[in-house]
């Protein structure tokens, strides 16, 4: 009989699960539907809307392979399906890293204020560097994700029984990624885009509190487009960051097996990553203007 605990926690998984697709299909579908009706989609829109692309294709990867461990075990670990389903997780994982990254350098570029004639170019070719990033993005998650087809080892379960000569018997083998593949994917695909946004997101920090200053100097009390959008990019990046820390110490916990499987630990570890996409969906709702109003129509309706 499955634990309260047990339970609780599936029911968690559940409910993040459907709430993270419902609301990453939220994002995609208001910006094809101002695309449609003729609004142009500007560059941040893109990179939410693939981010929410990217969410919508973990999770549902995420649901198949839990329900393939659980009920499917036996042809899970075999060496095709498993090698599939490590290339299918990994890759939108870091997907959604490197987006992130992407969303931060495009508020960076937008909001600080350059004074060399390279980063003011930059700033005027803001559409080409952002789709070169999410191009970039993809085929650096697509290469540090594509080893994990063969990049694992079996790890070897023996039997507790003895016979009369005292020798354990062999029973199978569980494959589990490899040590040094998991140490080169994590620097590249989830520890270099952490230290990206930190650094972005002090610099917008920085920019803002130089501004206010200048605000303050200058008598000025009128809150400029300029501040506006500042505070509203610091307030998207801190929580993504937070969010991002969250969800990178879980997955490390999870991939170095830390916790057994039936550990109450190993539970909140999951749910952590199962929070992940569904939260950041809300963060990025909330951190912009017409994804917040079209949601607040719906939900007044």
């Amino acid at each position: 009989m499955l634990s309260i605990f047990t339970v609780l926690s599936m029911a968690i998984l559940g409910t993040s699960t459907v709430a993270g697709i419902i609301t990453n299909i939220f994002i995609v579908a208001v910006n094809f539907y101002a695309r449609d009706a003729g609004v142009r989609m500007n560059d941040c829109d893109l990179v939410v809307c693939t981010l929410g692309l990217s969410n919508v294709v973990f999770l549902c990867t995420m649901t198949i392979n839990d329900f393939c461990i659980f009920m499917w075990s036996d042809g899970y670990f075999s060496d095709g399906i498993y090698s599939m389903f490590n290339v299918l997780i990994l890759f939108p994982i870091f997907s959604s890293f490197w987006f992130t990254v992407c969303l931060c350098v495009f508020y960076c570029i937008q909001i600080l204020i350059f004074t060399s004639p390279f980063f003011i170019k930059l700033k005027q070719n803001i559409a080409m560097v952002v789709h070169g990033l999410l191009v970039w993005s993809v085929l650096t998650s697509l290469v540090i994700s594509l080893p994990a087809a063969w990049s694992f080892d079996k790890e070897l379960s023996w039997n507790t029984t003895t016979d009369l000569t005292g020798n354990i018997t062999l029973v199978g083998g569980v494959p589990k990624l490899n040590l040094y593949y998991l140490l080169f994917s994590f620097i590249i695909g989830c520890t270099v885009p952490l230290l990206l946004v930190s650094i972005s997101n002090g610099l917008i920090i920085q920019s803002l509190c130089a501004h206010a200053k200048h605000m303050v100097q200058s008598s000025s009390s009128s809150s400029t487009s300029r501040s506006e959008a500042g505070l509203r990019a610091v307030k998207t990046v801190t929580l993504l960051l937070l969010l991002y820390i969250t969800f990178y110490v879980a997955e490390v916990l999870m991939f170095i097996d830390m916790f057994p499987p039936t550990s109450p630990w190993f539970c909140v570890c999951l749910i952590v990553i199962y929070l992940y996409s569904p939260t950041q969906s809300v963060i990025l709702i909330l951190g912009s203007p017409k994804l917040k109003t079209m949601s607040c129509k719906m939900l007044c309706r």
